[in-house]
């Protein structure tokens, strides 16, 4: 297992490795002027040379990116001169020293993912700790109500093929995949917020945490949730419902659950005890999948319903041009993207004791 794990993370740090070259130059290639980005209508020539100097932007764009690798390697190199872009600024990073070299030193820290260009040299990675969480949250309840509402809608389904039972879960199925998240988002919120609002008491917009409107600070609103979730939850429902009824059926029709079914046990101990583990191999691969885009689909539904969550705040980024907040964004639902999946693979081995990670 720990081979495995090892073998994983050298694939999860390549994979990572070429996300960081492709945003990189993809986002360095636009048009624009980072340092005039910074300093917006504010600025003058010797504003402009100093920010250019201050974040490597005078440096040509090979260099620019080896800056990039080095603020984000947890072991990075540092210039000892304090005008060099690489020094070890107290400001800049969060670092224990290993060693010194000559005008090197060479440290352990956490991935430095910059500034943000807009928000007063705010730090992306306090940026992102900020919106994160609210949409890990969001994510979460979405696909909570796809497993709980697509696996059971599945087992019936299976249970009753080819019936008018089958045909209508299946027809709800097809809608819900086939709906657009942003279209969904407009129409739920006009119409569960809007016009049925007096009968919902549901918000056309809102976040988890909203201010008192007497100043006693913030609080939890659990309800703002509901909307956005259902919306976000629709159509890894759909997957979720084909999923288990295709699944569950192939898995009814193995030689052991015959057996079952002659030794007299009952349809719903069989399917509980023995067919349900094993037929949920496909649908954790399709949740899997799911979980880890929400965190970049939910752009739309977080914006359309407020939801301050980190696709709302993309989209913020991609309208005032906020490259590191964007980069670091991508960055981060990557790595989330990796993660998953290497825990995908060890759940497998749980759930179906055939597997054998080699």
């Amino acid at each position: 297992m720990i081979r495995y794990l090892l073998h994983k993370t050298g694939y999860a740090l390549l994979t990572l490795f070429g996300v960081v070259t492709v945003i990189f130059f993809l986002f360095n290639v636009l048009p624009g002027d980072p340092a005039r980005m910074m300093l917006d209508q504010n600025e003058n020539s010797e504003q402009l040379s100093l920010i250019r100097k201050k974040y490597g932007f005078d440096k040509p764009i090979v260099t620019q990116y080896l800056y990039y690798l080095n603020d984000l390697s947890p072991l990075s190199f540092h210039s000892t001169n304090a005008d060099d872009y690489t020094h070890l600024s107290e400001g800049k990073y969060s670092a224990a020293k290993l060693f010194t070299i000559g005008a090197t030193t060479t440290v352990i820290k956490a991935p430095y993912l910059r500034e943000s260009f807009q928000k007063n040299g705010k730090k992306v990675s306090q940026v992102i700790g900020e919106t994160l969480p609210n949409t890990v949250v969001l994510a979460c309840f979405a696909i909570l109500i796809a497993i709980a509402i697509g696996v059971v809608l599945g087992v019936v389904s299976a249970l009753y093929k080819d019936t008018w039972i089958d045909r209508t879960i299946a027809l709800i199925s097809t809608l819900g995949m086939s709906l657009p998240s942003f279209f969904a988002a407009i129409l739920f919120a006009w119409v569960f917020g809007f016009l049925l609002h007096e009968l919902t008491n549901l918000n056309m917009t809102g976040s988890l945490y909203e201010v008192d409107d007497f100043g006693n600070g913030s609080h939890i609103q659990w309800k703002n949730i509901i909307l956005p979730a259902v919306v976000l939850g629709i159509r890894p429902l759909g997957v979720v419902i084909q999923l288990m009824r295709n699944s569950l059926l192939e898995v009814l029709s193995q030689d052991y659950i015959r057996t079952a079914r002659a030794k007299g046990l009952s349809e719903i101990r069989i399917i509980h005890k023995h067919a349900l583990k094993n037929a949920l191999n496909p649908v954790v691969t399709a949740i899997s999948g799911w979980f880890a885009s929400m965190l970049a689909g939910a752009v739309f539904v977080e914006y359309i319903f407020g939801w301050n969550g980190l696709g709302k705040e993309v989209v913020e980024a991609l309208n005032t041009l906020d490259l590191p907040v964007i980069m670091g964004s991508v960055l981060v639902i990557a790595a989330t993207f990796v993660l998953i999946n290497i825990l995908v693979d060890v759940i497998y081995a749980w759930l179906d004791p055939r597997i054998r990670l080699e």
